[in-house]
């Protein structure tokens, strides 16, 4: 199969979607394949939604044809393959889901699919593992901005979103705008001669940094012996999720051990700087200015809590004064949030992790990424390439040269999210805002991991940074 790579302006249906009092009528483009050498056709295609506004030379949100922002929602999870997320209706309320809003408010909506870590090719060999999903989702805009003439919107506003793993895709497009080192994976694939750089990122708690992940989670964790949440069980040939309880063993707090201590030398070569620009360190114990930068975030989202919820006052580990919250016990805090993850909750020691699979090879279905994981699992087998590990971390991408960084960020991780360290998206917003970057960042009270739940609030911001 092959794509031309050109957008077919005739073929779309015209749809209506109704949610409470509002009501969007779109032209609907739906599944259209992106790159011209697709090898997986089912997941490297598009969906695009137009306000039929646009088409009657009318205005739709304070917006035009020619200057509708374009949102760009990824349906990303666990790193499985995504397909196009499309207008319906929101989990949880009877309100439409993000793509419905963004039309109602006159954005064009572009959702692409992706490959991910379970995908195969006609010949069995696996076509998803990293950085397939990155680099599916650089196509997708290459190919927006190829066919720019012919699709209303503006491409220099692209605003993409996503959620977990999504959420981190979302970081990684924003931080690697036509960096080259995905230059050769997006030829193979055919994708258009074209920037990948976008305007602004959303992202609900990323579940990214993968390579550091367990150091921090193990920074945050250490002082826990009981994890409450999902484990890891062998069903037949497959690997399932199921609750848990599981205190810890005297092996498991050792490995919790050696990965805290190994925390600190990574947070202090990032060279992050406080709103002071006074740096944020941490001693070997694991404390030090970044933990009090952490415990900040904690304070500022319950004391806009404070303001809804007084019972709030009744948690020992915040200290409140006069309608202040004045401090917060972080270790108590993390007691209270509960570990929900075994040591090595990311490079697992049996490569049963998402993230183990994620980093597999065209014929290895899953491998180590971190040396002090294959170490510790006493294997000799093949450690995932460094460079392709990188290309899944926006980090090291955030104020390089080869690369263009959205200026716009707005990155949301409930305050008691426990897939990952809170440590990993504070680390996130702290370098953008260190390089310059515009950084809306909170700690949701009382969330925990989740996605889409602030869609008001969401495109106010969106509206902001683009009107």
């Amino acid at each position: 199969m092959q794509s031309n790579l050109r957008f077919d302006e005739a073929d779309f249906t015209v749809r209506t979607w109704t949610f409470g009092e509002e009501t969007v009528t779109c032209r609907a483009y739906e599944n259209f394949l992106y790159v011209k050498y697709p090898s997986d056709p089912e997941h490297q295609v598009m969906s695009l939604y137009v306000p039929q506004a646009y088409y009657e030379n009318k205005a739709s949100g304070g917006f035009t044809r020619d200057t509708a922002p374009v949102f760009f929602p990824n349906a990303v999870g666990g790193y499985m393959p995504g397909l196009p997320a499309s207008p319906g209706a929101s989990r949880g309320n009877e309100d439409g889901n993000a793509s419905f809003q963004a039309l109602r408010r006159g954005y064009v909506v572009a959702a692409p699919g992706a490959r991910g870590r379970t995908t195969k090719d006609s010949s069995g060999r696996f076509n998803g593992k990293a950085p397939a999903c990155i680099v599916d989702l650089k196509a997708a805009v290459r190919y927006l901005r190829a066919n720019r003439d012919a699709i209303p919107g503006n491409f220099e506003r692209i605003i993409s979103n996503g959620t977990s793993a999504g959420g981190a895709l979302s970081a990684l497009l924003g931080a690697t705008g036509n960096h080259p080192d995905y230059a050769p994976w997006l030829k193979e694939i055919g994708a258009a001669e074209e920037r990948d750089d976008i305007f602004a990122a959303s992202c609900y708690c990323p579940i990214t940094n993968l390579e550091q992940a367990d150091m921090a989670y193990e920074w945050q964790f250490h002082g826990t012996k009981e994890a409450y949440g999902r484990a890891f069980r062998k069903v037949g040939d497959r690997m399932e999720m199921v609750p848990a309880h599981t205190v810890l063993t005297e092996e498991q707090l050792a490995h919790s051990k050696a990965l805290h201590a190994l925390f600190p030398a990574y947070l202090n070569s990032l060279a992050l700087a406080g709103p002071d620009g006074k740096p944020l360190t941490l001693d070997a114990q694991g404390g030090g200015t970044f933990l009090d930068h952490v415990k900040q975030a904690i304070i500022t989202s319950a004391q806009q809590a404070l303001r809804k919820e007084p019972g709030l006052a009744a948690h020992e580990w915040l200290r409140i004064r006069n309608g202040r919250v004045e401090d917060v016990d972080f270790q108590a805090f993390t007691a209270f949030s509960t570990r929900m993850k075994l040591p090595f909750a990311f490079d697992g020691l049996n490569l049963e992790t998402p993230e183990n699979n994620l980093f597999g090879t065209e014929m290895i279905d899953s491998l180590h990424f971190t040396p002090c994981a294959r170490e510790r699992a006493g294997t000799e087998g093949v450690l995932a390439d460094p460079s392709i590990v990188a290309m899944m971390n926006p980090m090291g991408a955030i104020g390089a040269a080869e690369a263009i960084t959205a200026k716009h960020w707005r990155i949301r991780h409930g305050v008691v999210d426990r897939d990952t360290s809170l440590a990993v998206p504070v680390m996130l917003a702290t370098r953008l805002r260190n390089h310059g970057c515009e950084v809306d960042f909170e700690l949701p009270w009382g969330m925990a991991h989740a996605g889409d739940y602030d869609l008001e609030e969401l495109f106010n911001w969106m509206d902001q940074v683009t009107l």
